[in-house]
């Protein structure tokens, strides 16, 4: 049995605020760092285009090309992978992409409009993005999911061309990846990573054309990119370490707890894994399903990591305070593993995804259920929302404005614009007032 490295807190302790806060906190000492080596990567890519393309990648992912066409993935090769996978692994990502297209095709929005009582007819027209970038992790591990997660969603909201980069680190090609994006429809694919990828992305190189918006997980680099684009393209969320939030009265085995609290720990050193349940006995057989399962795992060491720096086992006094810690967290993925979830539910405010019943694994969002799983982490499930048609589409206001509405509407135009000192609003109004006298 292997000793399992992690906090245990109590919510009754006086001191459990800045225990939590201590847990919630994480190192950020290289973000300066970080920021700056992004900020540099990011100027020159938009300064020398392939040329710094093409040395990043050599330099950051052993992946040496004489022209990024050659960093370019053909469609007839991703077809190849996808019909060369076993009939297991094709099947199973084409049940997940069903899945995920049968979800998102529900959140479809219709262009509409009205008329007023002056015959105006005003409404909203909603139309796709054209050309969308999507980053797919590379690197420690591959992640076909989220193209599938990211690239249908954008499928189905009507978008016409998906561009997708990937890091390939010395030239380690995951079939699967390239056979989900086959499956997706992606129309370019190339092996680039990082925050060259997102610049390249961004502002266009000679070989790549620039996209409208970016989407998709990364590392720190690929984080800090995104927020140094954002302004000449729109982007989905600033992510940072994965987490998970488990709250369980007793109820659902302490073993599934464990292994749940595991699978997003052995994503990263820096993800996060907290359980709350007002079960002191249920808390304590949770650590030891912990400690019998732990040596087990491929990634025992990154689970260990991430437990020891970021992970938590919390006492709380009852189920209400539980949910009171969950909105003060704001996690990206909540389980509700208690009897009655449904009781639980509507006092939940903030969570990426929420998980409702002790059969309901993060894990199965995570690839098959049928929501994105890119979702808002670092508590900006307080403001944002999970990757959906709605991040793939744009919304014009209509407006048309009848002879009769020109003349009603117009005359308190030009009183409000003549109240803010705007005198060419107001006269702009005016001229649309029926009798308006432009001498008077």
């Amino acid at each position: 049995m292997t000793t399992v490295k992690i906090r245990i807190l109590d919510s009754a302790r006086p001191s459990f605020d800045q225990d939590l806060d201590d847990v919630l906190a994480w190192d950020r000492s290289e973000d300066d760092e970080v920021i700056a080596s992004a900020r540099r990567i990011v100027e020159d890519v938009r300064t020398r285009g392939d040329e710094a393309v093409l040395e990043y990648s050599k330099r950051f992912d052993a992946v040496e090309a004489s022209s990024v066409q050659e960093l370019a993935v053909a469609p007839d090769e991703l077809a190849a992978a996808l019909a060369a996978l076993p009939s297991a692994d094709r099947e199973g990502l084409k049940y997940a992409a069903a899945r995920i297209r049968d979800y998102h095709t529900r959140q479809m929005e219709e262009s509409w409009e009205f008329e007023d009582e002056h015959g105006n007819r005003l409404g909203q027209r909603i139309t796709p993005l054209e050309r969308v970038g999507v980053y797919v992790p590379g690197g420690q591990a591959a992640y076909p999911s989220s193209v599938l997660m990211t690239v249908v969603p954008a499928r189905v909201a009507g978008v016409e061309q998906v561009v997708m980069t990937v890091p390939t680190p010395a030239g380690e090609i995951n079939p699967l990846v390239w056979a989900a994006a086959a499956l997706a429809g992606v129309d370019e694919v190339y092996r680039i990573g990082g925050a060259q990828a997102i610049a390249a992305l961004a502002y266009g190189t000679d070989s790549i054309d620039k996209v409208h918006k970016i989407v998709g997980p990364g590392g720190a680099y690929v984080a800090a990119a995104k927020r140094l684009v954002f302004g000449p393209v729109g982007i989905d969320v600033i992510a940072g370490p994965s987490e998970i939030l488990v709250v369980a009265d007793g109820s659902t085995p302490p073993e599934w707890v464990a292994m749940d609290l595991f699978s997003q720990a052995e994503h990263d050193a820096a993800a996060q894994a907290i359980l709350l349940t007002p079960d002191g006995g249920y808390l304590d057989a949770v650590r030891r399903s912990m400690e019998k399962d732990l040596a087990g795992l491929e990634r025992s060491a990154i689970v260990d990591a991430s437990l020891s720096r970021r992970g938590a086992l919390i006492k709380t006094r009852d189920l209400d305070e539980a949910i009171a810690i969950v909105n003060r967290i704001a996690p990206e993925h909540l389980e509700l593993a208690v009897r009655d979830p449904d009781a639980l539910l509507p006092l939940v405010r903030h969570a990426g995804a929420i998980f409702v019943g002790a059969h309901s694994a993060e894990v199965l969002g995570d690839y098959v259920a049928g929501p994105s799983h890119v979702l808002p982490t670092s508590g900006a499930a307080r403001f944002s929302s999970p990757l959906g048609v709605y991040d793939f589409q744009k919304r014009s206001s209509i407006i048309r404005v009848s002879e009769q509405g020109a003349s009603e509407l117009g005359r308190v135009a030009a009183t409000l614009a003549r109240g803010e000192g705007l005198t060419a609003h107001a006269r702009a109004a005016e001229y649309r007032i029926r009798g308006f006298d432009d001498n008077s």
